[in-house]
């Protein structure tokens, strides 16, 4: 009994660096860790070593804003992330971890005739896959959640409906990291935090090694998921990627008594809002329009976000901001993300999330697994292939994914 009060270590110390694996996963990031899992509990494949020049969970899946949704625009992202959404759903009883998942409902806001014109579309798309989706009008949104303005006087953008996803949710980012992590280190599975990955030894068109900080490693597959790095990562192994990286800014209000439990975005705003357990309202927008590597906030987004939230939630004026922080968004030409073989036999990616890559984390997971376990493309992810540039076979999901959310 007295084991329960215990302190201890969920991730095991690894040893040395080994000189071969079979796989290398390259980002200990949310889909680095859920492909790991997935390759040890589906396939029996554990001689694995996850490669973080970090730490754990230092990338963007902890700096992502945690929201969980299947609403998208195009069949092929609307149908991949509603399995997402199913696997979170157990996610936390799997892990054996509390993840805080909360489904109460997402709110893409509309403020124009196209814009509903847009969100019944989706809503639509959604319908056929079987997600809850549905548009609502104005009157509905304030019923469904009292708190916010809905008044057409002295705003810049009226509320004239919404498109209404029930299952829409947060999560802890930090839960999910540390919940894989601790899965894949009761397996044989290694994870190094701190090895930096230096270049890949590519010969005869295939990857057959990866160079670090910590000695060069002969193995048979790697997954770059290295997010907003993975252009650079690539580039070790000669592989163009149609990859921009640029930032994307969100801050945390000082805590204050829960009144929201609803997500709301809004394209025309650039703005997303939600209010986590511990009170803090979180606020992000749309990623920067320039490619750049900085995590350096600016002012004009403080600026902007905090006057289109103060048109949603007056009653906000007086709450103080207690942080503000930069994420690195990989983006892809159609907005959907990279995923899959490519030109260099055992060579994966997973790229181009953009903003929307931690609520893929799961089913990443179980499909690059497939993938690296059977050397067959899972139907899934199919669309998402980097050849699709080269086929004009893009999946367009700008119209779901203009903002961050």
């Amino acid at each position: 009994m007295k084991d329960v009060f215990l302190k201890r270590k969920i991730l095991k110390r690894p040893g040395e660096l080994k000189r071969r694996y079979d796989v290398v996963i390259v980002g200990g990031g949310s889909h680095g860790l859920a492909t790991a899992y997935y390759l040890a509990k589906h396939h029996g494949i554990e001689d694995v070593a996850i490669l973080e020049k970090s730490y754990i969970g230092s990338g963007a899946a902890g700096r992502n804003t945690t929201i969980i949704r299947s609403n998208y625009r195009t069949p092929e992202g609307a149908a991949f992330y509603s399995e997402s959404v199913k696997l979170y759903e157990r996610l936390a009883a799997e892990l054996d971890f509390n993840l805080m998942f909360s489904q109460h409902g997402h709110f893409t806001l509309a403020h124009s005739d196209r814009s509903l014109v847009v969100q019944t579309e989706r809503a639509e798309v959604n319908k056929l896959l079987g997600i809850d989706s549905r548009v609502v009008d104005a009157a509905e949104v304030k019923r469904l959640c009292p708190e916010i303005n809905v008044s057409r006087e002295g705003v810049t953008w009226p509320i004239l409906g919404a498109l209404y996803h029930p299952p829409g949710g947060i999560i802890r980012h930090d839960a999910v990291v540390w919940g894989f992590a601790k899965q894949v280190c009761r397996t044989d599975i290694e994870i190094h935090q701190g090895v930096e990955v230096t270049g890949f030894d590519v010969s005869g068109g295939r990857v057959r090694g990866v160079r670090t900080t910590q000695g060069d490693i002969a193995c048979g597959t790697v997954l770059s998921a290295t997010a907003g790095w993975s252009s650079i990562v690539a580039g070790m192994a000669g592989l163009p990627l149609p990859i921009t990286t640029s930032i994307l800014q969100a801050f945390v209000t000082e805590p204050v008594k829960p009144f929201l439990d609803k997500i709301i975005v809004s394209a025309q705003m650039h703005i997303y809002v939600s209010q986590t357990d511990r009170g803090e309202f979180l606020i992000g927008a749309e990623v920067e329009p320039y490619p750049t590597y900085s995590s350096k906030g600016t002012f004009p987004f403080v600026e902007y976000a905090s006057r289109h939230v103060l048109e949603l939630f007056p009653q906000l004026h007086a709450t103080k901001i207690l942080r503000h922080w930069t994420g690195l968004c990989d983006m892809s030409p159609d907005y959907s993300p990279i995923m899959g073989v490519t030109e260099i036999d055992g060579f994966l990616v997973d790229c181009g999330w953009g903003t929307y890559g931690f609520k893929a984390a799961p089913i990443t997971g179980v499909t690059l697994a497939e993938l690296i376990a059977t050397g067959k493309t899972p139907g899934l992810i199919e669309p998402f292939k980097l050849e699709r540039f080269y086929t004009d076979t893009l999946v367009s999901e700008l119209a779901a994914a203009a903002v961050s959310h």
